[in-house]
């Protein structure tokens, strides 16, 4: 059986800034963060776009001249109810 919680640890929240743009790219990957940096330093060395695929299947294509920042990170859990600490 699988559950959401263990289908979360294997996936990566994903963050980018585009520039003159305000608001940021947010998505969660199933690839880990190895993969991304590579994809990404994949893209700016050669000059192409960024494609990264969301854990929905969704393709997100950015232009590396365009990227402001990325940001890598673990989903983190949500807690529920009280004294969650």
């Amino acid at each position: 059986m699988s559950t959401k919680k263990s289908e979360s640890s294997h996936s990566s929240h994903i963050r980018i800034a585009v520039t003159n743009i305000s608001s940021e790219l947010s998505f969660e990957s199933a690839n880990s963060p190895t993969e991304i940096k590579a994809a990404i330093a994949t893209a700016f060395s050669s000059g192409s776009a960024l494609i990264l695929t969301d854990i929905r299947g969704h393709e997100i294509i950015v232009p590396a001249d365009k990227i402001g920042y990325i940001e890598i990170g673990q989903p983190s859990e949500r807690r529920v109810g009280f004294g969650a600490a």
